[in-house]
């Protein structure tokens, strides 16, 4: 099973993958990441701040425009992909795998993800 079969992502273009722990890994999807181009600064947000949905928790910055990345759920950070700071073009390469941006523990109830999409929903959404 890829990866992209088991996230649900938002209208904005986030992802969110239930991780075994019950916590979420928060990423941009490889559309938002295609569209952006080539990403040059990325700002993470600090462990702990917690966001409702809907709120911006990050900035991904391309060569073509700067964009807010926002929570798909309402969640406290617990883990920040620092890596990804100093190399954001690691995004580029792999949305997914190397280039998830944030895990968080989810604090909202599950009617928050009523209006993210499985992946195969999400793509045909775009077309």
């Amino acid at each position: 099973m890829s990866i992209t079969e088991k996230i649900l992502c938002s209208k904005t273009h986030e992802y969110i993958l239930k991780n075994d722990d019950n916590t979420y890994t928060v990423g941009l999807t490889d559309y938002a990441v295609e569209q952006l181009g080539d990403i040059v600064f990325l700002e993470l947000p600090d462990i702990g701040t917690e966001y409702k949905k809907g709120d911006t928790f990050a900035t991904v910055e391309s060569v073509k425009a700067a964009s807010e990345i926002y929570m798909p759920i309402s969640g406290k950070i617990i883990e920040v992909n620092e890596p990804l700071v100093d190399a954001p073009e690691t995004l580029n390469e792999d949305s997914y795998e190397k280039g998830w941006l944030v895990k968080i523990e989810a604090m909202g109830d599950e009617s928050e993800q009523n209006d993210l999409m499985e992946y195969e929903d999400y793509k045909e959404e775009l077309e």
